[in-house]
């Protein structure tokens, strides 16, 4: 009896050695922040992917002989040749109808002439109506024939022109689909070319997320190195029935081939809510444990006192906290509380000048 008498009070000495040893420690450094009362837009990261405003199959306009096909890698600018087809098929044509068309022109005037001679000797008796009514008629069929062979000569020529496949806009030979040498048909494909100076984002956003991405202007868009605030460009508001996703378009702004290349993976940050006041606070302020998430708030005389608070969308660098105990204008602790107990003194540090 008087042994466990003994043992209870040695650890009541103890516990109390242990409170006041506590309560006498130097007050531990924190770093603080504000809880900030702000407007507040929830946001989501979504995948997304760069791609070309010019992305295209060229092909071949005629048939015939490729004589020339770019290489992969070639940078053309708008207008330069890409491929070129035999032309030498085309240009007999074409000398064989300028031709026709002299022989037209030779006939016509003969036919003229000839209308002309039988209509003053039918005015004098000494041609009959239906010899002239039949040089007439020819005079007009061989009108009628030249505008054909016209015709067909400027179909010829403009197959010529197409023998010459020529670069749509300012871009890079990205594949060579037919090497030179070879027969090729019309719409043969030949070559793929892709612009890498007009770029745009595309995110597939799901479908409940639409009335907020209406109200916006642009949105974040980042990838491994960069980040920039694209200006929405298009939002096609058609949802796919398996996804339950609409396409975004943003637009990336000139020079952004610098940093960015056709096929590279983003993450668009989109807003899931309606703008909204709330409590924010530093992310760093959050401490996480079993228990839940708690904020150290420390009052005006330097006491420490922890708060369970129920964390809501991030933005950035904060996020929204609830939180019945805590007020905008309240300072927490960002640094240096994980191991501070409740109601213990603490300095606040001074950041560095």
């Amino acid at each position: 009896m008087k042994i466990h008498m003994k043992l209870s009070t040695g650890l009541a000495c103890l516990l109390f050695a242990v409170n006041v040893s506590a309560q006498q420690a130097p007050a531990k450094p924190v770093k603080v922040g504000t809880v900030e009362k702000s407007v507040f837009v929830p946001t989501v990261d979504i995948v997304g992917s760069i791609y070309s405003r010019n992305n295209v199959q060229l092909t071949a306009g005629v048939g015939g002989r490729l004589e020339f096909v770019a290489e992969p890698g070639t940078y053309l600018l708008q207008g330069e040749e890409v491929a070129r087809i035999d032309q030498l098929p085309l240009q007999l044509q074409q000398a064989e109808q300028q031709a026709e068309i002299r022989r037209e022109q030779i006939n016509i005037k003969y036919l003229a002439r000839e209308v002309e001679r039988l209509q003053n000797l039918r005015e004098s008796n000494s041609a009959s109506a239906f010899q002239l009514d039949q040089t007439q008629s020819q005079y007009d069929l061989a009108r009628a024939d030249l505008e054909i062979a016209q015709l067909r000569l400027r179909q010829i020529n403009d197959q010529l022109s197409r023998a010459i496949v020529k670069a749509p806009f300012d871009g890079v030979v990205t594949e060579r689909v037919r090497e030179a040498g070879g027969d090729v048909n019309r719409s043969d494909v030949l070559v793929t070319m892709l612009d890498t100076e007009n770029l745009e984002g595309r995110i597939f956003v799901p479908v409940k997320y639409l009335p907020f991405i209406r109200t916006s202007k642009d949105v974040l868009i980042k990838s491994a190195n960069n980040q920039i605030n694209a200006q929405i460009k298009a939002i096609i508001p058609a949802a796919d029935r398996q996804s339950q996703s609409f396409e975004l378009r943003v637009s990336l702004p000139a020079g952004a081939n610098e940093s960015w290349t056709s096929g590279e993976l983003i993450t668009a940050t989109i807003p899931v809510r309606a703008p909204q006041e709330t409590l924010t606070v530093h992310r760093d302020a959050l401490i996480l444990r079993k228990e839940g998430t708690f904020v150290v708030v420390i009052d005006d005389e330097n006491k420490a006192h922890r708060h369970l608070v129920e964390v809501g969308q991030g933005m950035k660098e904060r996020v929204s906290i609830q939180s019945e105990a805590i007020q905008a204008g309240d300072k927490v602790a960002t640094r240096g509380a994980e191991r501070i107990q409740d109601g213990q003194t603490v300095t606040i540090a001074v950041p560095n000048a």
